[in-house]
């Protein structure tokens, strides 16, 4: 079904096209929820030069006006990903969110406005003790401070994944010891307060909003608390569609999602069928 241009693709599991139909037939209810590093925006060697997929704005805003909200759930802060996806001042996106930092950021493009918490006082210890423990574990690595959390990248390190598997166990352990957690993803590691996941943030945006169904879309590890909201949601009525942004680093979202698409350019197809077909 669908045009030429953008077919939809049909879900695998019968919650999946439950989900759909939903969004489909009462888009006005529905909130998109959507990743944004490898989701929204392709992976790319340094993180600073991650943007969003060129079609992903007019994608985004042919889908908003239709639909409750459109919310960007990510790790980075709210600031960062506002500028990296051009969310800003754009026609159509009026209603966009994005969650940033887990759910402990918001920035809302009506306001143009960041709301934050003080940052846990762990992360500053980490942050003092982080180079010395990666000059001496681990050469090639690159350290992203994302203020209220700090990520380890090892993809430019001569042997990405050895060095991602070395590193694990110093990184929990300096974490442990600082009261944070360890968040792997694709060749990341993040440590950050716990309590803060997409889960937690999509399940209280989803509950402020009302909204009667729900789309996510995610490609790591990270988004597994995602999926397991929305898995909840639809034990309790609530119709939900689980998307994967499908990469070969990552097999564990696809084993779960309802619709496995090809990378952030299937994501940006999705999103404008979903648009062009909603009533």
């Amino acid at each position: 079904m669908g045009s030429h241009k953008d077919p939809l693709p049909t879900p695998t599991t019968q919650r999946g096209r439950d989900g759909l139909a939903a969004i489909l037939t009462r888009p006005a209810r529905s909130l998109i929820a959507l990743d944004f590093d490898g989701t929204l925006a392709p992976i790319v060697p340094d993180p600073e030069k991650a943007r969003a997929h060129p079609d992903a704005i007019p994608a985004l805003a042919a889908l908003a006006p239709k639909v409750a909200a459109v919310a960007v759930i990510t790790g980075r802060p709210a600031e960062v990903a506002v500028k990296y996806g051009g969310f800003a001042d754009t026609p159509g996106l009026e209603h966009l969110v994005v969650l940033g930092h887990y759910g402990a950021e918001r920035w809302d493009a009506v306001s143009g406005e960041v709301t934050a918490p003080d940052p846990h006082p762990g992360v500053a210890a980490v942050r003092a003790d982080l180079p010395g423990l990666l000059e001496s574990e681990a050469q090639g690595t690159w350290i992203e401070d994302k203020g209220h959390a700090l990520a380890v990248h090892t993809r430019r390190a001569p042997d990405p994944q050895g060095t991602f598997d070395a590193l694990r166990a110093p990184l929990t352990d300096l974490a442990t010891r600082n009261g944070l957690i360890v968040e792997p993803g694709r060749m990341v590691l993040e440590l950050r307060p716990p309590g803060m996941d997409k889960g937690v943030a999509l399940s209280a945006y989803i509950r402020e909003l009302g909204a009667e169904s729900v789309l996510y879309a995610g490609d790591d590890l990270g988004d597994l608390p995602a999926y397991a909201a929305v898995d909840k949601l639809r034990s309790d009525g609530t119709p939900g569609l689980l998307v994967c942004s499908g990469s070969e680093e990552v097999t564990e979202l696809s084993e779960r999602a309802d619709v496995v698409v090809e990378g952030p350019e299937g994501v940006v197809r999705l999103l404008q069928a979903i648009a062009t077909q909603a009533t």
